[in-house]
């Protein structure tokens, strides 16, 4: 695996609703974004980003870091100065790693913001009198 070091550099985070105020059909937006890659030497390169999940009118979390990553194209470095590009490959396991990462710390952050948690929740259908659903075969486990 060409990642071989991921941390966090700062944490924002802000609720702009009050306590007691509730919104119907929040949009929660998500993005992972690369912000710098310097070369450290031929075949390892840092890599700077942030995540933010944008809360429209309700609130918003922003996460940067870093990523040592190694394996790449040794131009890599040089090529993101020239034209902000990296090849697919580098670019989706970056972006896959960042969002791996960040999506559990902005949920907890969220909770402690009262913010909706930033992923899709299951949801339960309960069989019973009156409710025709029929239950959900399959699908996502949760411990």
């Amino acid at each position: 695996m060409p990642i071989k070091n991921f941390e966090l550099t700062a944490i924002d985070a802000e609720r702009y609703s009050k306590k007691g105020e509730s919104r119907k059909n929040v949009k929660i937006n998500h993005n992972s974004s690369v912000t710098k890659i310097e070369k450290i030497d031929n075949e390892t390169n840092s890599i700077d980003f942030r995540f933010t999940a944008n809360y429209t009118g309700m609130g918003m979390i922003k996460i940067e870091g870093n990523i040592v990553h190694s394996g790449g194209s040794p131009e890599l470095a040089q090529r993101w100065i020239e034209d902000n590009k990296m090849p697919n490959e580098v670019a989706k396991e970056i972006h896959s790693t960042i969002i791996k990462n960040c999506i559990p710390q902005s949920v907890i952050i969220a909770r402690d913001l009262r913010l909706p948690p930033p992923i899709p929740l299951p949801k339960v259908n309960m069989p019973g009198k009156g409710n025709k659903t029929k239950p959900a075969k399959g699908g996502m486990e949760v411990a």
